[in-house]
């Protein structure tokens, strides 16, 4: 199947070749069509299909046959959970849209409002947004989105994951009851197929591959070690490998600071990127990886989620995630674009349940490997240790009978604070 025969527009066609992309992925053989008749679409595809082309080609078709040139309302929101994929996706639209007469912008956190206040007055066809900045911008009564006629939620699933219901539902209620609806999702759990039902009307399903696999593409292997010796091990990988593009996952953004500055203290340049991070050091980290002037990323789900790396060669989980799906989400960094990739898992003994239940969920047995000087050791146990644990018995006070309640209101306090933090995180 080529694109000519999916029916988009000559000026799309050529924007398509000077991309230098020919054939369809499965994920756009299978959507563009449903989406060009008008129809909504539910669809699950893992990161690197191509799903990103998947809706902005057929919406940047249907726009521009119906074209608004005096007056421009934003016509297509299409909403995403992080600043990297917003940016990312926007790239793809201006790219996409080069040939045809239409106008796009980018919203998102963590930078001044004025330019994208100042681009949306001089009238735009699409908008993508984080869904922190547009309600901001919204309930400042600079946008309105009472004209839109496509709505697209990308990342689904890690909308839900980062606590975004209540935005998405207010961002509905802003919008026409009569538009298209597409929705991308990594899974199909129960909760993303509830919110389909509230937001999809007679949705086309479309799967680019069996829910919850892994990219063939992408060779897995574990290492057991010692929880003390994984920095020592890391290291070890990426220095004997000579390896020059690594995207390393930690569980917490203090975990990949510290990571961070060990491997520096090596010779290995790399750079964190997490919630904590401005928006101008995030987008210095992710440029300065992708040139090539850094060796190793270092981030946390959240960070990473929507980064376009092409042609990544090597994960590594330096913490196994304690939820299964984010082991899929993942290594999906690398093996893209038919490009073959290496996902590496440091296992120490109290993620041994993450691991059954990763294996589980992909339905095989990871290849396992112990390198000498690096063993596991036999008498730690495999008990996981809960968010918070250590910190807990480390502040637990001497005296129990005395100072109760302080420390109560010190717990308090402590949760209010990581509250708020996770708040702002998500205000993206």
């Amino acid at each position: 199947m080529s694109f000519q025969s999916l029916g988009l527009s000559e000026a799309l066609l050529k924007a398509i070749s000077k991309k230098g992309y020919t054939t369809p992925s499965p994920i756009q053989q299978k959507a563009i069509p449903p989406v060009l008749e008008g129809k909504d679409v539910l669809a699950s595809a893992q990161t690197g299909t191509g799903k990103t082309a998947g809706f902005t080609l057929p919406l940047l078709h249907i726009l521009s046959e119906n074209p608004k040139e005096k007056y421009r309302p934003i016509r297509a929101l299409i909403l995403t959970p992080t600043r990297e994929l917003a940016a990312q996706v926007y790239a793809n639209v201006r790219e996409y849209s080069e040939f045809l007469n239409l106008r796009s912008a980018v919203i998102f956190g963590g930078v001044n409002q004025k330019p994208q206040v100042a681009t949306i007055r001089q009238g735009i066809d699409v908008l993508v947004a984080t869904p922190g900045r547009l309600l901001d911008l919204q309930n400042q009564g600079l946008l309105s989105l009472k004209r839109v006629e496509i709505f697209v939620l990308d990342e689904a699933d890690r909308m839900l994951d980062m606590g975004f219901l209540r935005d998405i539902q207010k961002v509905i209620n802003l919008m026409p009851d009569k538009r298209q609806n597409l929705m991308f999702s990594a899974t199909f759990s129960k909760d993303i197929k509830k919110l389909a039902h509230g937001i999809l009307n007679h949705p086309v399903q479309v799967e680019a591959t069996p829910e919850n696999t892994t990219v063939e593409a992408i060779t897995q292997k574990v290492y057991r070690v010692a929880k003390g010796k994984k920095t020592g091990l890391i290291i070890k990988l990426i220095s004997d490998g000579n390896w020059k593009q690594v995207l390393v996952f930690t569980r917490t953004k203090h975990g990949a600071n510290r990571l961070c500055e060990k491997m520096v203290k090596s010779g290995i340049t790399a750079a964190a990127i997490h919630g904590n991070k401005s928006q101008g050091a995030r987008t210095k980290a992710l440029a300065g990886f992708k040139s090539g002037r850094l060796r190793v990323l270092v981030a946390t789900d959240i960070a990473a989620r929507g980064l376009d790396i092409p042609l990544l060669p090597h994960v590594i989980n330096f913490e196994l995630p304690n939820i299964s799906e984010d082991y899929v989400h993942r290594i999906g960094r690398t093996g893209r674009a038919g490009a073959n990739g290496q996902a590496i898992s440091l296992v120490s003994a109290d993620e041994t349940s993450f691991l059954k239940g990763i294996e589980k969920l992909i339905g095989e047995k990871i290849e396992v490997e112990i390198i000498e000087g690096f063993e596991p050791d036999p008498n730690a146990s495999t008990e996981p240790i809960k968010p918070g644990q250590n910190r807990q018995r480390r502040n637990k006070p001497r005296n129990s009978n005395s100072n109760n309640s302080g420390g109560n209101r010190n717990s308090r306090n402590r949760n209010n604070k990581n509250n708020s933090r996770r708040r702002n995180d998500r205000r993206n």
